[in-house]
Parts: C-alpha cells; sequence; structure tokens
C-alpha cells in the first residue's frame, strides 16, 4: 500500500482540525497556523493523538508549534510517512 498523496494529507488534517476544534471551513487554509485558528495547547495534543491514530505516524504534540501552519504539517507528517515507509493506518 503506497503512502497518501499531498491532498489526502491535507484533507485528513483539516478533518481533524474540524471535528476536535468546530473550526469553520473557510478559515482552514494551506497557509492558516494553529494559533490564528485559536488552537489551544490541549487541543493540540490531541491533534497529535488524532494523527497517529488515523496516519500511523506519530507526530509529537511539541513538533506541533502555534506557529506552524497546514501546509507545514502536512510536509511534517510527509516526511514521517517516507522515513517510516509506507503507510499502516490502523482502524478503531
Amino acid at each position: 500500500m503506497s503512502n497518501p498523496t499531498h491532498e489526502q494529507l491535507y484533507d485528513r488534517l483539516v478533518a481533524v482540525l474540524q471535528y476536535l476544534h468546530d473550526a469553520p471551513a473557510e478559515q482552514l487554509t494551506p497557509d492558516a497556523t494553529y494559533a490564528g485558528l485559536g488552537v489551544d495547547s490541549l487541543t493540540m495534543v490531541e491533534i497529535s493523538m488524532r494523527l497517529e491514530r488515523e496516519l500511523g505516524v506519530e507526530v509529537a504534540d511539541d513538533e506541533l508549534s502555534q506557529d506552524l501552519s497546514l501546509a507545514e504539517t502536512v510536509r511534517l507528517i510527509e516526511s514521517k510517512l517516507s522515513a517510516d515507509g509506507p503507510l499502516h493506518p490502523t482502524t478503531a
């Protein structure tokens, strides 16, 4: 199984943010930062845990800084996926 595309990862990240933070879709742009979206530190931890569960890749909550954009987050995930090999998501 191959890794998801950039667009698929971005869509998953947006879905996670909409679920955990109830962020309006029009604010969820690639350049949006967590600080700009008003995401608090507890939600950052939840995002990290959710990404690990859904994508099978560990993204430590301290890697998700408030100034990180959504596009930068996707690039971080992509770099971890290419270092770890193919994606093997877990299902709950």
